[in-house]
């Protein structure tokens, strides 16, 4: 009988390298992904959990079409099924097959976001992508007190961008149920009691109040955010260390203008 060709096997095949880029929300890991894929041919898969929907650009901070800078994007504001969960098992499913595209076209798939249990679906728990690529992961840490500034600071950002009219436009007098699909996303539960008094024609004394109360919660929910996200990677750090580099950029965040960007270049990107 014909010999087994060791080519045909998984596990003898030389391993296409994919690139995780990780790290808590607002520590750049996006800006990070976009400066790899312009230094060689290379295509961003997002596993961020809430960027996967289509829509709330602004609350969920998915990169503009000027800041992605024509790279390629996968996953991102693709799910028209907005109001279902993107499971992990669907993450599986799909960003395999954008990583088997990226890489039958000669690039390199850089998986990006700070949906670690999304990373952790595909890396631990889904054998053909584990006997077909190699991982090598980039973790982007900031010190805490550092990004908390950051991020309360971007949510102010973020309204003034028009994060309330976004949340406005999707919002369901009808439900007060938050717990599945982009309806999830940091400020649309938060800002339900200001759109409903809104609704209501109270008075602005009180709706000012209300959406002051909200802004602070958003912000104090980004950061718990950020928290969890922390000990998600840093427990993912003690199983993968073997292949984990970690970039301080705290000294980015404590920099402005150009010197920030050229803290970013020496410090991040190089």
């Amino acid at each position: 009988s014909a010999g087994l060709n060791m080519v045909d096997v998984p596990f003898f095949r030389p391993k296409d390298k994919v690139v995780f880029v990780m790290g808590a929300t607002g520590t750049g890991k996006s800006r990070l992904a976009i400066d790899l894929a312009t230094r060689f041919p290379a295509e961003i898969v997002n596993s961020d959990k809430i960027q996967v929907y289509k829509g709330l650009d602004i609350v969920t901070n998915k990169v503009t079409p000027e800041e992605s800078l024509g790279v390629p994007h996968h996953l991102l504001g693709t799910v028209e099924n907005t109001h279902e969960d993107f499971t992990a098992e669907d993450y599986q499913r799909e960003a395999l097959r954008a990583v088997k595209s990226i890489v039958e076209r000669d690039r390199v798939p850089i998986i990006a976001g700070g949906s670690n249990s999304y990373i952790e679906a595909l890396v631990n728990n889904c054998v053909d992508f584990r006997l077909r690529y190699k991982c090598c992961f980039l973790w982007v840490d900031v010190d805490r007190p550092v990004l908390n500034s950051f991020v309360s600071d971007r949510v102010d950002k973020m309204v003034e961008m028009g994060l309330v009219d976004e949340v406005r436009r999707i919002f369901d007098p009808s439900s007060s149920d938050y717990s599945s699909g982009i309806r999830r996303a940091i400020a649309v539960p938060e800002l339900d009691e200001f759109l409903r008094a809104e609704k209501r024609d109270y008075p602005a004394e009180v709706t000012g109040k209300l959406l002051e109360t909200a802004i602070k919660k958003i912000k104090e929910n980004n950061c718990l955010l950020a928290c969890r996200q922390y000990q998600k990677i840093k427990r993912l750090y003690k199983q993968w260390k073997w292949n984990m580099h970690r970039v301080d950029a705290t000294e980015v965040f404590l920099r402005r203008g150009e010197e920030a960007d050229e803290a970013w270049e020496s410090k991040v990107a190089r």
